[in-house]
C-alpha cells in the first residue's frame, strides 16, 4: 500500500485538497468522569456498553471517530499532528479545551483515542477515574491484534474509497497513517509489521507508562473476564442485574469494516460520476473541435 510521508508538503497539499468544512466545536456540559486507557482489542466495546449501562452516557469509542455524524476525522488528525508533529521547543501541550472540541458529548472514553492519547487524557482530565483494560493472555491479544487492525492498511476497497472521497480520506488518514502507526511504533508507516514486531513490547511498556501515571487509588486494572464486580466497586455504581456484555470478536470487526465501506460509498460514486462527466464533457469537445 502506498506509504507517505506525514510531514512531507505532499501530505499537506493532500490535506488541503481533501479538506471539509469545519463542524461545530463540541462543548463540554458534564465532567469526563471515566478514562479507559487500555490497547485496542481488549475488550474496548464491551467496556462501552458496560459504562453506558452504568449509566456513562456517552462512553467514546474508537469506531465513533469512523462512523459519527458531524464527523471529526479531519481535527483528530489535527490533534495527532499536535502531538507527533508539534513545535521544535516541545511545548506541544494537548489540553481538556483540544480535547473537549471533539469528546464534549462525551463522559468517558475507550479504545483508540483512549490509548493513544492516554498520556495527554490523563494529564487533562485530572479528576477522571482511570481504567486500564488489559488482556491476560498477551499471545491471544496479539494474535487478535493480528487478524483485525494489522491487515486494516490492506483493505483495498477502503484505500480506494479514501482516493476517491473526501470523509473516507480522513477516516483512512487518521487510523492507517497516524493513530495505528503512531501507537505501534510503525516507524516505516506499516502496521502489519509494526504490530507484528512491536506489538507486544508496546503493550507492555503502554500497561507501565499508564501504572506510573496514575496513582492507584485512582487507577484500575480490569479485564473482561473480571466482569462488574471490580467495575462496579471502582465506580461506585450498584450491580446490574444482567450478564456483562461480550462485544467486537473477530467477525464483529469484519461487521463494523463493511459498515465503514458502506458508509462511504456513497462519497466515493459521487466522485466517480462527477469524474465520469468531466471526461464526457471533454471527449464531447475534443471531437467536436
Amino acid at each position: 500500500m502506498f506509504k507517505l510521508n506525514l510531514n512531507s508538503w505532499v501530505c499537506h497539499l493532500l490535506e488541503y485538497v481533501y479538506s471539509l468544512p469545519e463542524p461545530p466545536s463540541r462543548k463540554r456540559t458534564k465532567p469526563m468522569e471515566v478514562l479507559c486507557v487500555g490497547l485496542p482489542r481488549s475488550g474496548t466495546e464491551s467496556l462501552q456498553h458496560a459504562l453506558i449501562k452504568l449509566g456513562y452516557d456517552y462512553t467514546f469509542h474508537g469506531w465513533d471517530i469512523v462512523l459519527e455524524e458531524p464527523n471529526y476525522c479531519q481535527q483528530w488528525v489535527r490533534l495527532s499532528r499536535k502531538k507527533w508533529f508539534g513545535p521544535l521547543t516541545g511545548e506541544n501541550n494537548i489540553t481538556a479545551a483540544d480535547f473537549d472540541a471533539l469528546l464534549g458529548h462525551s463522559v468517558a472514553i475507550t479504545d483508540t483515542a483512549g490509548s493513544v492519547f492516554a498520556a495527554e487524557l490523563i494529564a487533562a482530565y485530572p479528576d477522571a477515574k482511570v481504567i486500564l483494560n488489559y488482556r491476560k493472555d498477551i499471545d491471544a491479544w496479539h494474535n487478535s491484534l493480528v487478524n483485525t487492525i494489522a491487515r486494516a492498511d490492506s483493505h483495498w476497497l477502503l484505500f480506494l474509497l479514501s482516493c476517491l472521497g473526501r470523509e473516507c480520506f480522513w477516516a483512512w488518514h487518521s487510523h492507517i497513517r497516524f493513530m495505528y502507526p503512531g501507537l505501534f511504533r510503525a516507524l516505516d508507516g506499516n502496521i502489519k509489521t509494526g504490530i507484528a514486531r512491536n506489538g507486544k513490547w508496546v503493550y507492555r511498556e503502554h500497561c507501565n507508562i499508564i501504572r506510573g501515571l496514575v496513582p492507584k487509588e485512582r487507577l484500575l486494572e480490569w479485564t473482561v473476564e473480571d466482569g462488574w464486580e471490580p467495575l462496579c466497586e471502582f465506580l461506585g455504581k450498584p450491580l446490574p442485574d444482567e450478564p456483562f456484555p461480550h462485544a467486537n470478536a473477530a467477525a464483529g470487526w469484519s461487521g463494523q469494516e463493511s459498515k465503514v465501506a458502506q458508509r462511504f460509498l456513497f462519497g466515493a460514486a459521487k466522485t466517480v460520476m462527477l469524474l465520469g462527466a468531466i471526461i464526457v464533457g471533454a471527449a464531447a469537445i475534443w471531437h467536436k473541435y
